[in-house]
């Protein structure tokens, strides 16, 4: 069961290289936007390329992607999980 007062925020291939990690929980106390988290997410790896790494990123908020939705129109509830997904080369 997923903590009420925290966002899992998942990442994958060259987003958990630049983060060292491949997730952080984020504590909230409500509801935050997309940007908000993304911003927590950087703050937690300071002197990384996790900026630069997540602004190329795909999203998923649970299981739907964002798309091109304004990440700062995208409102996470606390206790949902936020997967940033680089661009994967092949096909």
């Amino acid at each position: 069961m997923a903590e009420t007062n925290l966002i899992r925020v998942r990442y994958w291939a060259a987003a958990k290289a630049a983060a060292g990690t491949d997730s952080d929980d984020v504590p909230v106390n409500g509801p935050l936007t997309l940007a908000e988290v993304r911003a927590a997410a950087v703050a937690l790896h300071p002197g990384s390329r996790l900026a630069e790494v997540l602004s190329a990123c795909s999203t998923l908020v649970g299981d739907q992607p964002v798309g091109t939705a304004d990440p700062a129109s995208v409102v996470i509830e606390p206790g949902a999980s936020v997967e940033f997904l680089p661009p994967f080369a092949g096909g």
